[in-house]
């Protein structure tokens, strides 16, 4: 019997301790206790953490480098965050966990097999709980960088090809059972502790050729670490989950069963694939097979059009999930985006291409004003990404990016949320490149939004720093705009380097309000504006529907002004 209010295994569904299905909406702070370098992009010359760090002390020095982790910790992720995850719907955080944070590397233990701990992590794990608790949602322990390192994917665990992994060295095995025993201890009585994630993504070639365990057949050691360390949790901790995962990302259960434990639930990855029956066909076979639930522990780096199919398909077959990541510098696949600062891209200039060496001062300044830029006040809020996540799996209505009240300027980034084909057609929408081997950028300029839609930076005199670009020929946008009058001019304002463009203006039912030809301006960044009089609205709201016949033309906005 379960302890009363944690969440547990009922046959293949995780249920809380009334009994009632509970589907987690969760999202990964990744990034937090464990930096990856494509998170701060430094991934050309410095993928993991430790070379990070290491970068980051070359320039400023041992103390300083310690004052700035310090900073970025305590602004990463604070009780700001976990209010906002709540608010926009998330009932579930996963807590990727860096293990030096809680104990020492052995090679760093004075006597060889001993543990020291370490409070800076276990504090930081009590005060994310805590704001969990307050907002009723579960946290989800998961090491994602164990001792040693779990894969050859050496980013993700902050894995030291110079240095004994966890599956070379019976050492890290061990501090990692002891750690999970600690963590257990800690957290025994808790249940807005969902489970433990006791391995992140291990892939590593045990007897396979695919050096991340793609095709391993058997997974012994994978199986026995994860076994060793369930019955160690369970001699303190008899009522906490324990999410185990397969080897290749977590994917490949292939010589994992029978289980071991009557609280399991098989975690998958899901990234850059279809979101089709198909796609998670394999796992939903285990499944039932081995009556056991499934969740999907992580997946991302995606369009909106991916989110919201794959949280649809997820829910349909009762399948809970955690979104990747909350925080990650100028990002537009995320609830949020961390402002790079002009100083740390001289930094980032300096490490990829060299030249004269940032001087002490000028590089800590720079560090230091990053890590302000994580907190949460700091960040760019993604609505785009939060409307899929939550509105559009309900509803195919859609809503108003922001207020239009005419006479305004309606600048055309601002179109409406909602689904592909139904705010908005673009082309070119989703990454599917796990499928198709082909890297497909659903949103060409990466900037502001993270549906299909095109958005560029902008350097035109009057604009939100944004525009559309990359038009094509039969792709559309909705505005949903209000009238206090009937009658307007229109002046569009545009940039058009080859022939020329022409787009319509249609009302909701589908009649044609204008038809506009956008002759070349004599280059892409150069903005004129031409005028089309009598645009006859109806007062109140209108939904207008902007549709390009014939691309290749930018948009910055679009302005009505009252007719004469």
């Amino acid at each position: 019997m379960f302890g009363q209010g944690f969440l547990h295994r009922d046959g293949q569904k995780i249920v809380d301790g009334s009994g009632k299905n509970i589907i987690l909406r969760g999202l990964g702070v990744g990034g937090w206790m464990v930096q990856e370098g494509y998170m701060l992009k430094t991934d050309g010359f410095a993928g993991t953490q430790f070379k990070i760090k290491s970068k980051i002390e070359e320039l400023i020095g041992t103390e300083a480098t310690n004052e700035f982790y310090k900073a970025y910790l305590k602004n990463g992720i604070a009780k700001r965050d976990i209010d906002s995850l709540a608010s926009w719907g998330f009932n579930s955080v996963r807590l990727p966990m860096h293990y030096n944070l809680y104990t020492l590397p052995i090679e760093k233990e004075t006597v060889a097999g001993q543990n020291t701990w370490l409070e800076e992590g276990f504090k930081m794990t009590d005060d994310l709980l805590k704001w969990c608790t307050e907002n009723k949602m579960y946290l989800i322990l998961d090491l994602h960088a164990a001792p040693g390192g779990q894969g050859m994917d050496a980013n993700i665990s902050d894995y030291d090809t110079s240095k004994p992994s966890l599956w070379e060295s019976d050492a890290n095995k061990k501090k990692m059972v002891a750690l999970w025993v600690k963590l257990a201890e800690r957290y025994k009585d808790n249940p807005w502790i969902g489970g433990y994630d006791i391995i992140n993504e291990p892939n590593w070639n045990f007897s396979g050729t695919n050096k991340n365990g793609c095709d391993e057949k058997l997974n012994a050691p994978l199986r026995a670490l994860q076994l060793e360390i369930t019955k160690a949790i369970r001699t303190v901790d008899k009522n906490h989950l324990v999410i185990i995962e397969g080897n290749c990302w977590g994917n490949n259960y292939s010589g994992m069963f029978p289980l071991w434990d009557e609280n399991l639930v098989l975690s998958f990855h899901k990234y850059w694939n279809y979101n089709d029956q198909a796609s998670i066909q394999d796992i939903v076979n285990l499944r039932k097979e081995h009556n056991v639930p499934i969740w999907m522990g992580e997946g991302g780096e995606n369009s909106n059009v991916w989110f919201k199919e794959s949280i649809s398909l997820l829910e349909k077959n009762n399948i809970g999930w955690a979104f990747w990541p909350m925080k990650k510098v100028e990002n537009i696949a995320g609830v949020t985006s961390v402002t790079m600062n002009s100083e740390y891209q001289k930094l980032l200039d300096y490490w990829k291409n060299g030249g004269e060496k940032p001087t002490p001062a000028f590089a800590k300044k720079a560090l230091m004003q990053l890590a302000k830029n994580y907190k949460m006040d700091k960040v760019t809020v993604k609505p785009d990404v939060i409307d899929a996540m939550f509105r559009q799996v309900q509803t195919e209505e859609t809503k108003p990016y922001k207020k239009h009240n005419l006479p305004a300027k309606v600048f055309a980034v601002h179109y409406d949320l909602g689904q592909n084909g139904i705010a908005y057609k673009d082309n070119d929408f989703v990454n599917y490149r796990t499928v198709t081997g082909n890297f497909d950028a659903w949103n060409k300029g990466y900037a502001m939004r993270n549906d299909g839609v095109d958005i560029q930076e902008c350097k035109d005199k009057s604009s939100v720093g944004f525009s559309v670009g990359f038009i094509e020929s039969g792709e559309w946008m909705q505005y949903t705009v209000t009238a206090k009058e009937t009658n307007f001019n229109l002046d569009i304002r545009y940039a058009n380097a080859d022939e020329t463009g022409k787009m319509t203006i249609e009302e909701e039912s589908g009649k044609v309000l204008a038809t506009i030809e956008l002759p070349k301006t004599g280059g892409n960044a150069i903005w004129k504006t031409i005028t089309v009089k009598n645009i006859s609205l109806k007062k109140g709201s209108n939904k207008l529907k902007v549709k390009f016949e014939k691309g290749g033309f930018s948009l910055n906005y679009f302005e009505f002004k009252k007719a004469k």
